[in-house]
């Protein structure tokens, strides 16, 4: 089991659970982050944080403390992107 700030950029893993407070926990949830969703880092800030991820269709800037409570599943299809 890894934390969403363990994927490298061009990574992508399938989100396991929230480990949020429920008010960003809900927040994030709106924006697609659920359970099995596939989640990729797609940037990272020059000073290493924040980094952008897309999910759904859409790409978030999450700081690496909000992405070290977010436990993903590696992605093991291998299937492209």
């Amino acid at each position: 089991m890894r934390v969403l700030s363990d994927l490298e950029v061009g990574e992508t893993g399938v989100l396991v659970a929230l480990d949020l407070p429920p008010g960003v926990q809900n927040h994030l949830m709106y924006m697609g982050f659920v359970p099995d969703a596939r989640v990729k880092a797609v940037h990272r800030a020059p000073a290493g944080d924040p980094t952008v991820y897309s999910v759904d269709g859409m790409e978030i800037a999450l700081r690496r403390e909000t992405a070290q409570s977010i436990r993903m599943q590696e992605n093991q299809s291998g299937a492209a992107e």
